[in-house]
């Protein structure tokens, strides 16, 4: 069952601006793994972060740095967990999270849906 969905749009030049004028944001928005990526996929994760923390309407008890998007073999964007952010999923019953994520003509997107199996319903 889906519990919450996110979705956030990220201009990518205002990202670089902001990046730009406060490098310290790379340290306090990004898992050391993430940090080497070209700005465009830097505002892609972004925004999944946002819309993550959308999906689980609210931001209490997740850090940003609790939340790393990595990649499947195959290159699908999924989210590593860490700390009392994977306790706060874990909390309220979410089994799966759902991230795609998308950057072109100057914009990213990230959508997330996060769900929940839900005894006696079929999967």
């Amino acid at each position: 069952m889906i519990v919450g969905i996110g979705v956030d749009l990220v201009d990518i030049p205002r990202f670089e601006r902001s990046i730009e004028r406060t490098p310290r944001l790379l340290e306090r928005l990004f898992a050391p793994a993430e940090r080497g990526l070209a700005l465009r996929s830097l505002a892609a994760r972004y925004g999944a972060k946002e819309a993550l923390i959308k999906a689980l309407g609210g931001s209490d008890g997740v850090y940003w740095s609790e939340i790393e998007v990595a990649s499947e073999p195959s290159g699908r964007p999924v989210f590593a967990l860490s700390g009392s952010t994977a306790a706060v999923v874990a909390e309220r019953g979410i089994t799966a999270l759902h991230l795609s994520m998308t950057h072109d003509a100057g914009v990213a997107v990230a959508y997330v849906i996060a769900e929940k199996v839900t005894p006696g319903l079929l999967p």
